[in-house]
């Protein structure tokens, strides 16, 4: 009887997405900048109730509506207005065209169930997430039969546990399912099934899967099309079995021609679509955001604690050393794979903002693992065939990057010590496997020390009350103590640079302290105003620490907070203090300014 391992990992697997996205965090009924249909999803779904609800595809004059009543989080900016005048959608219509079934079954229940039938109310999130959800269980099936024809069942059996529990794909498939990577697996996932298929029974309507596939994968994500790949490449186990594919494209020309023909036909929505709203064939919907061709960020795309690859899913390591058994093998998957997972790497690190926003690790990496599961598959296969005590080993460390990776997803959505696009590796190493961290661990995201323990041999050397140069018009807050305060607001984004002549006897510690008073608190990191010491040689800055004191303020607080930094190996000859409001427009009431030494 044949074994079903991996039918039961399959079943296992998709039991654990449901209940990840159904019950530990369900999107859909959250909201506002936690709802499915948020961030970048609404950019890629607003082609859809601007078509068939709004009827206003060049103008997209709902949004600021549905911001103001649902406040799905950037929202208003996933379009900008085009030299036409109308405005043009940030991302391609591809995430459009997949959500295209839910969508319309959530508007033809929105009014029966009492629900506003404006794109955007609980039936159309609900759809969204549960339409993921599907998507990611087809998406493992795929990659199932896939993997069958060419290993055991046990090691496929591997992959899809390996997947689901071990890797960000756990994520991406059952909490941010929505977003581009999810679909796109199970794109890459029916792309290789397709394309396995057509070269044991070539047929016309295979060729027609592979052309349509393929170009909704581009129309997804335009740097996709390098997914063409795979059917042009895959079984060529080395460069002179070109010819031999070349003279099968020859004989199969109007396969081929089938399959472009269906690949371009998809890929004409966009351009259709830019041609209809702005005059143009082609626009560049990304602005000021490109590609670093002859630098790419590969070493921090794949080990940076901001958003490293392998530093949060360690576990595709496995993929990455599975190439050598699959050269040894399995030829004729190796280098279609190889050449592809390059290349997707090239092109992912290359653009400019490596990080992919608020990723998880990298995000843009989670497609590929259609394709990394071959040599992942290798690798385990490998194993199975080794001693006992190498493959218990190895079963224990895939248990641990488990745990690992389970952890890390935890603490992205319910327990909050992920803080994504600002990870530092003096936080990572606070954070790792905990569940709560003093508050004062925050200060590990600016800056590089927090002292902890007792201070010894302290000496004042700077105090500032702003009593006499205190900067008070103007704003709405009262003095923190005496008849003034520094304040920083809309209108004054900087503070004097407040100068301390000093040359260190030996290296000791600072530490930089002031009272702080906000009115409403600054939720956005980037404009959260910055306490900011520097420490300075002639005109040049040695090093410089700051933290966000926002991290530690909530509305109408007052607090006293502090940045602890070492004194740089480097000589200096002062010390320099700051405030930046970060170009926040909330104001922020300043003082009782205080430096101290110690060892």
């Amino acid at each position: 009887m044949r074994s079903r391992y991996s039918l039961y990992a399959w079943f296992l697997c998709s039991l654990f997405l449901l209940a990840a996205g159904l019950l530990y965090y369900p999107k859909w009924k959250i909201g506002q900048t936690e709802a499915t249909i948020s961030w970048d999803v609404s950019g890629y779904y607003f082609y859809l109730p601007a078509v068939f609800i709004y009827k206003d595809l060049k103008k997209v004059g709902f949004r600021e509506e549905i911001h103001q009543k649902y406040q799905p989080a950037g929202s208003p900016y996933q379009a900008f207005e085009h030299e036409s005048g109308n405005y043009v959608m940030k991302y391609s219509a591809g995430m459009a065209v997949q959500y295209l079934p839910f969508f319309l079954a959530a508007h033809a229940l929105a009014g029966p169930m009492g629900y506003p039938a404006d794109g955007f109310s609980r039936p159309y999130q609900l759809a969204i997430s549960l339409g993921s959800l599907l998507v990611a269980m087809l998406g493992l099936w795929l990659l199932r039969r896939s993997l069958l024809v060419y290993f055991p069942d046990k090691a496929v059996a591997g992959v899809l546990l390996l997947l689901v529990f071990a890797t960000n794909y756990l994520d991406y498939a059952a909490i941010n399912g929505a977003m581009t990577h999810n679909y796109l697996f199970t794109l890459y996932a029916l792309l290789v099934w397709l394309t396995i298929r057509f070269y044991q029974w070539p047929s016309r309507w295979k060729a027609i899967g592979i052309g349509l596939t393929a170009g909704l994968a581009a129309l997804a994500r335009p740097t996709e099309a390098i997914c063409i790949l795979i059917p042009l490449l895959w079984g060529v186990p080395h460069v002179i079995a070109l010819r031999e594919r070349l003279a099968f494209f020859r004989r199969h020309w109007p396969m081929l021609a089938m399959a472009a023909v269906a690949c371009l036909a998809v890929g004409s929505i966009q351009l259709l679509y830019w041609k209809y709203v702005s005059g143009d064939w082609i626009v560049y919907s990304y602005q000021d955001q490109g590609f670093s061709w002859l630098k790419p960020h590969i070493k921090d795309g794949l080990f940076s604690f901001r958003a490293g690859w392998l530093v949060y899913t360690p576990a595709m390591l496995f993929a990455l050393l599975g190439f050598f058994p699959l050269y040894r093998q399995y030829r004729l998957l190796f280098w279609p794979t190889l050449v592809f997972s390059l290349l997707f790497m090239y092109i992912t690190f290359s653009w400019d903002i490596w990080w992919y926003g608020g990723s998880l690790g990298q995000r843009a990496m989670v497609q590929a693992y259609a394709i990394l599961a071959f040599p992942l598959a290798a690798l385990l296969q490998w194993v199975l065939a080794q001693k006992r005590w190498l493959r218990y080993s190895f079963a224990a460390l895939c248990l641990f990057f488990s745990y690992y990776n389970i952890w890390w997803t935890h603490q992205a959505h319910r327990g909050g010590l992920f803080a994504s696009e600002q990870m530092t590796k003096p936080y990572f190493q606070r954070v790792l496997f905990r569940y709560e961290v003093p508050e004062e661990t925050k200060k590990l995201l600016d800056n590089k020390y927090i002292f902890e323990g007792e201070r010894r041999n302290l000496k004042v050397i700077y105090e500032n009350s702003f009593e006499s140069d205190s900067i008070m018009a103007g704003c709405p807050l009262p003095a923190i103590s005496g008849r003034g305060s520094l304040c920083l607001g809309k209108g004054q984004q900087f503070s004097p640079v407040f100068t301390i002549p000093f040359e260190p006897e030996k290296r000791q510690w600072l530490r930089a302290t002031a009272t702080f008073r906000c009115q409403d608190k600054e939720w956005d990191t980037w404009r959260m105003t910055q306490f900011i010491v520097r420490f300075m040689q002639g005109d040049q800055k040695v090093r410089e620490h700051l933290i966000r004191v926002y991290r530690f303020l909530d509305n109408g607080q007052t607090r006293e907070l502090h940045l602890d930094c070492k004194f740089p190996r480097k000589p200096f000859n002062r010390i320099e203090l700051a405030f930046w409001n970060a170009d926040s427009d909330k104001p922020i009431a300043i003082d009782n300014l205080k430096v101290e030494t110690f060892e």
